[in-house]
């Protein structure tokens, strides 16, 4: 897709929560998790989704060609080195969509470069080669400098004009290490599209990490440069500090089009819902106070502020919660409400059930009911958040707990299934969550080092529900789990199995080959 064919103020929103997102540590998402994020951010009108690394293991390659098979409006993308074979495999996976993609990639710059132990000559040839061969599989071929923002700009002009050459219609750029700053990412894509020839003819993309808290300034500035799609996640999702935020970038051209007059055509009162959801599989919780989708994102706690919003909500809030779809009417529920007023909250919370998984849920929320006075928002999100740990399907499942605990000594006595067998285990520890992790641990042996274990109440009083974190590390895996309960015990323990359940899967996943194991893929 050429530069010239697209209206000049629109910005393509490319996301990759399920390949760069996807790759925090402890992030591992499920298949069918993949398959509904993707479904989630195809309804929202994301216009690339990058599905995954094909190449990488046989479950990255199932991911993204069953998302290819299923995707409605979004191209779909993978992701291959500068190797033909990667290449290939990545076609083999997109090529079902309606409107595939191909994206190869090569560190450009002098650390990157030291790597395969190319020179630049060398490097030039492999560039020519890998791109073109993508471009004779589909028309659609995106490529990347890797550690863009660290190569030496003559040499960077150099390959990207031999990318374009080769068939590239999407150059990205990426600050693969979140070095630069706001200036100097304008200054980048200014220097590309004034120095390289046929850069008026494609579409520059800017992929931005957030080491130093920038990348959603980062990622605008270039966009005001000439750029016109950006690459980014739910959330933010990504390693290390994490990627551009794709609710942070959308809105801040949504509410400042007096100087940022771009359109994109992401529905935004579908971002809460896929931001809890993201929060949910990813087993990372949103913070506080993250910008637009944080829980006090829209709260105000002093007088004169307090006083201001009920006189005139423009006084401060730039945005109204409506607009990422956030209901504005916390009504509490309680143990009266049927199944069909239950349905509808959870709609307007942004979760649609089926009629099984509905009847699951309402069983949950009459327990939770009888213990609680008042169920509010915050309370039924917890709860579907909850409703997929401690499943069925779960290798390891907690079936029953009793804790004795005081001033004379801490033990507890569980009960557990394990791949459907149940065993059971009392024992003592200092505290009674340190006692019911030493039953897990003695019913199911493992190595696994508690890396997180954090606490927090959902709602205000003694019946609030807790949310447990828990973030376990094996091998150098890590598998992170939350599970909530109105009982910090019982939620603490369904959040440890949790994670024991995420580590075993990271285990059994197909390992890459030896090759890719060797070789950073990280843009």
């Amino acid at each position: 897709m050429a530069q010239t064919m697209i209206d000049k103020n629109r910005v393509l929103i490319f996301d990759t929560t399920l390949r760069d997102g996807e790759q925090s540590p402890g992030a591992t998402m499920t298949h069918d998790e993949k398959l509904e994020i993707a479904d989630l951010l195809d309804e929202m009108g994301v216009d690339i989704i990058e599905a995954g690394f094909p190449i990488a293991s046989e479950g990255d390659f199932e991911a993204v060609s069953d998302i290819a098979k299923r995707a409605k409006f979004s191209t779909i993308c993978g992701l291959a080195r500068a190797k033909l074979p990667d290449i290939d495999r990545c076609w083999e996976a997109v090529q079902h969509a309606k409107s595939p993609r191909i994206h190869t990639f090569i560190g450009t710059s002098p650390l990157h470069r030291a790597i395969p132990n190319l020179t630049m000559d060398e490097m030039a040839d492999v560039i020519h080669e890998t791109v073109s061969h993508a471009r004779n599989l589909c028309d659609n071929v995106q490529w990347s400098p890797m550690d863009a923002t660290r190569t030496e700009h003559d040499y960077l002009c150099r390959v990207v004009e031999i990318a374009i050459k080769a068939g590239a219609t999407t150059i990205n750029i990426p600050d693969t290490v979140g070095y630069t700053a706001p200036t100097e990412s304008a200054d980048l894509i200014r220097m590309l599209l004034e120095r390289v020839p046929g850069a008026d003819e494609i579409i520059f993309a800017t992929h931005c990490h957030n080491d130093l808290g920038m990348a959603t300034a980062n990622a605008l500035a270039a966009v005001d440069a000439g750029a016109r799609q950006i690459e980014c996640t739910i959330n933010g999702l990504g390693e290390r500090a994490g990627n551009t935020a794709l609710e942070e970038v959308v809105m801040a051209m949504k509410v400042r089009q007096d100087i940022m007059p771009y359109q994109t055509h992401i529905d935004t009162t579908k971002i809460m819902n896929i931001s809890r959801r993201v929060a949910q599989v990813s087993g990372f919780p949103v913070q506080f106070n993250k910008a637009i989708v944080g829980k006090n994102a829209f709260l105000h706690e002093s007088g004169i502020h307090q006083d201001g919003v009920l006189k005139n909500v423009e006084t401060f809030e730039i945005m109204k919660p409506a607009d990422i779809g956030l209901n504005e009417a916390n009504i509490a529920m309680g143990k009266h409400s049927g199944r069909a007023a239950l349905r509808a909250k959870l709609k307007d919370l942004g979760y649609e059930l089926g009629d099984n998984q509905l009847k699951d849920v309402f069983v949950r929320f009459k327990a939770l009911a009888d213990r609680k006075k008042e169920i509010y928002d915050e309370d039924l999100i917890a709860l579907m958040t909850d409703s997929a740990a401690n499943t069925a399907d779960d290798y390891l499942q907690v079936k029953w707990l009793r804790v004795v605990c005081g001033s004379d000594g801490q033990e507890a006595e569980l009960k557990m299934l394990v791949d459907g067998e149940e065993k059971s285990s009392k024992c003592q520890g200092d505290g009674p969550v340190d006692a019911v992790f030493n039953c897990v641990k003695e019913i199911y042996p493992t190595q696994a080092k508690l890396k997180l274990y954090q606490v927090h109440a959902v709602t205000e009083g003694t019946d609030a529900q807790a949310t447990v974190s828990v973030r376990l590390e094996e091998d150098g895996r890590i598998g992170t789990g939350a599970a909530s309960d109105t009982d910090t015990i019982l939620a603490s323990v369904k959040a440890y199995v949790g994670a024991l359940n995420r580590l075993r899967f990271r285990s059994q996943k197909t390992a890459p080959d030896a090759d890719v194991k060797t070789v950073s893929y990280k843009l």
